[in-house]
C-alpha cells in the first residue's frame, strides 16, 4: 500500500490556499496540507521539515508571488541537497496563458506538470495519478 503523500502549497492568495485546501481534503481524502505565502517560505519548509517526513511531498508552486516567485523557486530548490528534494514531485500553477513562459516551465526538469488557475481537481488527481 502506498503511503499518502505530504502537500506544500506555495501560493501568496490565501482564497487559492483555502480552496486548495478544502479540495484536497474533500475531493483527494488529503490528511496533510502545508502552506507557504512565497517561495522563500516554501524553501525554509523544505529544509525544516523535509527528512523529517518518509512520505512523497507533492509541492503546488504558484508563479507570480511577491519575496520569491515560482521561477526564482525553482533556481533555489536546485540547490538543494538531493536528500531534500528525494520522492518530490512540483506542479506549476499560473493563470499565464503566455505559451514561452508555460514551455520554459515544462521544460523544468524539477516540474511535473503545470496546471492553469483555477484548478481543477479531477484533473488535478488525473495528472498526479499519472505522475506516481
Amino acid at each position: 500500500m502506498r503511503t499518502k503523500p505530504v502537500f506544500l502549497v506555495i501560493d501568496d492568495n490565501q482564497i487559492d490556499q483555502f480552496i486548495m485546501t478544502q479540495l484536497f481534503k474533500k475531493v483527494l481524502n488529503v490528511t496533510e496540507i502545508n502552506l507557504a505565502n512565497n517561495g522563500k517560505e516554501g524553501i525554509k519548509w523544505i529544509c525544516d521539515n523535509r527528512n523529517k517526513i518518509e512520505n512523497p511531498l507533492i509541492i503546488l508552486l504558484d508563479i507570480q508571488m511577491p519575496i520569491m516567485n515560482g521561477l526564482k523557486f525553482l533556481e533555489e530548490y536546485d540547490t538543494l541537497g538531493d536528500d531534500l528534494k528525494r520522492d518530490t514531485q512540483i506542479f506549476m500553477l499560473s493563470s499565464s496563458l503566455d505559451i514561452d513562459e508555460i514551455q520554459n516551465i515544462r521544460s523544468n526538469k524539477y516540474v511535473a506538470d503545470f496546471l492553469s488557475k483555477p484548478i481543477s481537481i479531477n484533473e488535478f488527481n488525473d495528472r498526479l495519478m499519472c505522475c506516481n
